[in-house]
């Protein structure tokens, strides 16, 4: 089980180029990759973008490359000569049209480096040998602290679901009672109103039948009890389970639900508060699970 959320670095140099790669995550419905690159290395955006999606099956994935030549000679930047002559005479023309003086300084060239500079690219088969070392690093980086940030989710939410499990159990033991419980209350409320009705009546019987029909919560509590096996069996499953997670915590909350509205008791009406506390902090934690 891994988190959503982290960070990893990772560097590595060849005889030509040193790389630095950042990456970190965010939680993200699907798997997304956003990359920063250098100038020239937008032709590695798919191989980048196929090694991060390779690791992931949700969050974003941010991926920061910082690339340095060790060759003086590799530049990727060339000076076209033929513009910036072009450009300077294009100014003194203007002068002489506007009879002044224009010249171009060293400084002029320097503010608009776009007129005469040239981005002639990297050379890809260089520049590999340094970038992948590096992202698969800053990658093996993420995934290690995604999966402790998993471990420690797991823990709590293990925890959590016992608080529920325990609640569920006591719901179990206090539900027989509920009918008994209903009948007294039928019979005190028949026996204020001054109508002196037999216990054993066809329609106080009827009536408590009709109750204890309404407010049997047998078939919640066992779908509760399986929701809780499915719930521990993910916990421990290596492969991504967010989404199914998220799903049970739908289920669960539906079942406590029903419980609720159909238990017609105020100790029950109690452990469903305290379940749906417990379940909702499960619930966001699910959020964060890849």
């Amino acid at each position: 089980m891994q988190s959503m959320t982290g960070f990893g670095r990772g560097e590595a140099t060849t005889t030509t180029f040193h790389a630095e790669v950042e990456a970190s995550s965010v939680n993200r419905k699907q798997a997304e990759v956003s990359l920063s690159l250098p100038r020239g290395l937008t032709e590695l955006e798919p191989t980048l973008r196929k090694e991060a999606l390779a690791r992931f099956s949700r969050g974003r994935v941010n991926l920061a490359i910082k690339l340095t030549s060790l060759d003086p000679n590799a530049s990727t930047l060339q000076i076209d000569a033929t513009k910036a002559r072009a450009l300077q005479l294009a100014f003194e023309q203007l002068g002489q049209d506007l009879d002044q003086e224009f010249t171009l300084s060293t400084q002029d060239f320097l503010r608009m480096p776009d007129q005469f500079l040239i981005d002639s690219g990297y050379n890809i088969e260089q520049v590999l040998p340094a970038v992948l070392p590096a992202l698969q690093k800053a990658l093996t980086e993420l995934v290690a602290m995604r999966t402790d940030e998993g471990a420690a989710l797991r823990t709590d939410m293990e925890t959590r679901l016992a608080t529920l499990q325990k609640l569920t159990s006591e719901i179990t033991t206090i539900a027989p009672s509920v009918p008994a419980r209903q009948r007294e209350l039928l019979l005190q409320r028949l026996s204020d109103a001054g109508l002196a009705i037999d216990s054993n009546d066809d329609r106080v019987l009827k009536e408590i039948a009709l109750f204890c029909d309404r407010c049997d919560i047998s078939e919640e509590l066992t779908r509760l009890a399986a929701h809780f096996d499915k719930f521990t069996e993910l916990l421990t499953a290596t492969e991504p389970v967010g989404r199914p997670l998220d799903f049970l915590c739908q289920e669960l909350n539906r079942e406590f639900n029903t419980i609720g509205s159909k238990a017609n008791n105020s100790e029950i009406a109690h452990h469903i508060v305290a379940a749906k506390t417990e379940l909702e902090k499960i619930r966001e934690q699910v959020q964060n699970i890849e």
